[in-house]
């Protein structure tokens, strides 16, 4: 397997779970990605929201994408990288075309301070299954 089949998988499987560090404490919460490519994992938030506050202190993640529906017992795709915060309209922009739901929490336009995009840029992937389920240090690690 190679970083398009990560790709891939997260596009295919969109919602996933982001994990940050809260000072010694773990988060976690449910995101849907905005898009996945060479470039790395698009989502984006908001800058009054908690998990901006964890990412711009520690820009290191864990996210975990998960097919219930790939036999046997389903397939998981986790990834550890860092993230790093996009300020480019353009980007913006696009987001908003896509997902207009996203003018109603703010002001509406891509220059809204609010509106934030992020993506995990480097880092490693693996994929699980029930298969590989008591071999975790044999799963090959595709760097990306």
């Amino acid at each position: 397997m190679d970083y398009k089949d990560c790709i891939t998988f997260a596009n295919e499987n969109p919602v996933c779970y982001v994990a940050t560090a809260d000072g010694d404490q773990p988060r976690v919460r449910g995101f849907l990605m905005w898009f996945a490519d060479e470039t790395g994992f698009y989502f984006h938030t908001g800058t009054s929201k908690s998990v901006y506050k964890q990412l711009k202190e520690n820009p290191k993640v864990e996210l975990c994408f998960y097919n219930p529906d790939a036999p046997p017992g389903g397939k998981m795709m986790r990834v550890a990288g860092e993230v790093e915060f996009l300020n480019d309209i353009t980007l913006k922009t696009r987001l908003l075309e896509e997902r207009p739901f996203l003018k109603a929490i703010a002001t509406g336009g891509p220059e809204d301070p609010l509106l934030v995009i992020f993506r995990v840029y480097t880092g490693e992937a693996h994929f699980w299954t029930m298969e590989n389920n008591m071999r975790e240090l044999e799963i090959e690690q595709i760097k990306f």
